[in-house]
C-alpha cells in the first residue's frame, strides 16, 4: 500500500475502541522505544560511570525537558488543528499549517540553541546540582542543546503525520532513531569512554536521523498535503497562525509551567544529595513506561476528538473519552502491582547501590499516587486538547503547573516538615488537577461549542469527500 493511501486517515467512523486502539498502538510502540533509548542512556552511562553519571544524566534530561517544552507545545496545538482541518476536509489549511509550523519552530529551535549555550551554567546552578556531578552534568547538556534543531524538527514532523491520522511513520522514524541511539550508545560510554557526553550524543544523532527520514515522507506526499517545499510556502500563512498562536501559546505555558514547577521541585530534591538524585531520575524514568501509555491514547483521543469535532459527530467525543479512560487502567493496575512488590527488582535495574535501592522503597508509596494521576489525565487532556480549548489549557498550566505542584510540594515539603517525601507527594498529587478539570469539562457539555457548524451529526454520515481521507 503507498504512502499516499495512508497518510491522511478519517478517524471519525467505525468503532471507537477499535479505531482509538489501533490508532494508539504505534504512538505506544514510539513511545516505548523512545523510553527504551532514554532509559538506555542511564542504564549504560549507571553501568559504565556509576551514580555520578546516573545523576548527570538525570539532571540533564531535566534541562531537555526545559528545552522541548516550547516544541511540544506549538507542536500539539499544530497537531490539533490539523486533525480538525481534515475533519473539516480542509487539506488546503493542512498545507498551509506544514509551512507555518516548519517555520515558526525552527526560528525557535535556532534561537532557543544560542539562549541555553549561554545560560545552562545557570540553570545548573538554580536546580542545584550537586558540585560532584557538575562537569558531568554539563557535556550532556551542551550537546543536547546543540541538537534543539533536530529534536524541534522531529516533534514538528510527527506532530504533523499525527495530526493527519498517520501514527504508522512515526513509530518506523522512532524505531530508526532507537536502533541508533542504542548502538551508540554501547559504543560512545562504552569502548570510547565518552561518558554522559557520548549518551548526549548518540541520542541527538539518533534523532537527526529520524528527522531526515521523516522529511523525506513528507516531501514525497507533498502532493496530498498540499506543500511542496518550495521557498514560497514555507511562509507563515495568516489563516492559520492566529488559531496556532490561540491554542499554542496556552500549550506552552501549560508544557512550561509543568516543566518548570518539577524543576522548582528537582531543586529542593537536589538538596538531598546525589542517592536522593538518583532514586528520582529512575523513579521518574519508571513512571514514563506507564507515561508511554498515557501519551499514546491522550495523542490518538485528541486528533480523534478533534476531527469529530470538525465533522460535527459530537456523538462521538464522550465515547472516545471514556474508552481512553479504560485503555490506560488496565495497564495502571499492573505496574502499581509490579511497583508494589518488587521495588529494589525495578530500581536494581539502573543501579546496584544499595542506598539507592533502600531509598526506593520508601518512594512506593508516592508511586501509587503517581499511577493513579496518570491513569485519569490522558482521558482529560484527550477532550481539553481535542476540542482546542485555550482557557482550559491556561487553567491546567495555572493550576497543574503552578498553584498545585509548587503549593503542595512546599506546603507537605517545608512547611509540614515531610522532607523528600513532601516534595515527591506534593508532585504527585499535582497530577490528579487535570481530571478534576476535564471531567467537569465533560459533564458541562462546554465543548460541543467546538463543533463545525452545519455539519452532520449522524455516526454513520459522511460527507462526499470523506472517502479520499480514508486509508
Amino acid at each position: 500500500m503507498s504512502d499516499k493511501k495512508t497518510i491522511i486517515r478519517d478517524l471519525t467512523t467505525g468503532s471507537v475502541a477499535k479505531t482509538l486502539l489501533l490508532f494508539a498502538l504505534p504512538l505506544f510502540l514510539s513511545g516505548l522505544l523512545q523510553m527504551v533509548y532514554n532509559m538506555v542512556d542511564m542504564v549504560v552511562v549507571g553501568r559504565f560511570v556509576g551514580t555520578r553519571g546516573l545523576s548527570a544524566v538525570s539532571i540533564g534530561g531535566e534541562v531537555l525537558m526545559l528545552i522541548t517544552f516550547v516544541a511540544m507545545g506549538f507542536s500539539n496545538a499544530g497537531q490539533i488543528l490539523i486533525s480538525r482541518y481534515v475533519g473539516e476536509q480542509r487539506t488546503d489549511k493542512v498545507g498551509q499549517m506544514v509551512g507555518t509550523l516548519f517555520t515558526l519552530l525552527m526560528t525557535l529551535a535556532v534561537v532557543i540553541t544560542g539562549v541555553f549555550l549561554l545560560s545552562y551554567r545557570a540553570i545548573l546552578g538554580w536546580l542545584n546540582t550537586p558540585e560532584n556531578i557538575l562537569d558531568y552534568t554539563g557535556q550532556y547538556c551542551v550537546v543536547c542543546i546543540y541538537g534543539t534543531v533536530f529534536i524541534y524538527g522531529y516533534n514538528l514532523v510527527a506532530a504533523i503525520l499525527r495530526g493527519m491520522g498517520d501514527s504508522r511513520h512515526p513509530f518506523q522514524f522512532i524505531a530508526i532513531a532507537s536502533v541508533i541511539n542504542i548502538v551508540l550508545d554501547l559504543l560512545f560510554v562504552g569502548p570510547m569512554g565518552m561518558g554522559p557526553r557520548g549518551a548526549a550524543l548518540a541520542t541527538v544523532i539518533g534523532q537527526g536521523t529520524s528527522f531526515l527520514f521523516a522529511l523525506r515522507l513528507l516531501y514525497r506526499n507533498r502532493e496530498q498535503i498540499h506543500f511542496d517545499f518550495r521557498p514560497a510556502h514555507f511562509r507563515i500563512s495568516g489563516q492559520v497562525i492566529r488559531p496556532l498562536i490561540s491554542l499554542g501559546i496556552p500549550m506552552v505555558i501549560q508544557s512550561a509551567a509543568i516543566t518548570f514547577s518539577m524543576l522548582f521541585v528537582s531543586s529542593f530534591v537536589n538538596t538531598y544529595g546525589m542517592v536522593a538524585v538518583a532514586v528520582t531520575g529512575v523513579a521518574r524514568k519508571l513512571e514514563s513506561m506507564l507515561g508511554v501509555v498515557c501519551q499514546a491514547v491522550s495523542s490518538a483521543g485528541g486528533a480523534m476528538v478533534s476531527q469529530a469535532l470538525g465533522a460535527g459527530k459530537t456523538g462521538r467525543v464522550p465515547r472516545v473519552v471514556l474508552t481512553a479512560l479504560w485503555i490506560v487502567a488496565l495497564p495502571a493496575a499492573v505496574f502499581a502491582l509490579v511497583t508494589a512488590l518488587h521495588p529494589e527488582w525495578l530500581f536494581g535495574l539502573f543501579s546496584d547501590d544499595p542506598e539507592v535501592l533502600a531509598m526506593a522503597v520508601v518512594y512506593v508509596p508516592v508511586a501509587m499516587v503517581q499511577y493513579t494521576g496518570a491513569t485519569l489525565r490522558p482521558a482529560s487532556f484527550a477532550l481539553i486538547n481535542g476540542s482546542g480549548s485555550s482557557l482550559l489549557n491556561l487553567m491546567v498550566a495555572l493550576l497543574d503547573g503552578i498553584a498545585a505542584r509548587i503549593g503542595l510540594a512546599l506546603l507537605l515539603g517545608l512547611a509540614l516538615g515531610l522532607g523528600i517525601r513532601g516534595f515527591w507527594y506534593g508532585n504527585a498529587l499535582a497530577g490528579l488537577v487535570p481530571f478534576l478539570i476535564g471531567g467537569s469539562y465533560l459533564v458541562s457539555g462546554a465543548w460541543k461549542k467546538y463543533a463545525s457548524p452545519g455539519a452532520a451529526e449522524s455516526e454513520g454520515s459522511e460527507s462526499p469527500q470523506a472517502s479520499t481521507l480514508q486509508r
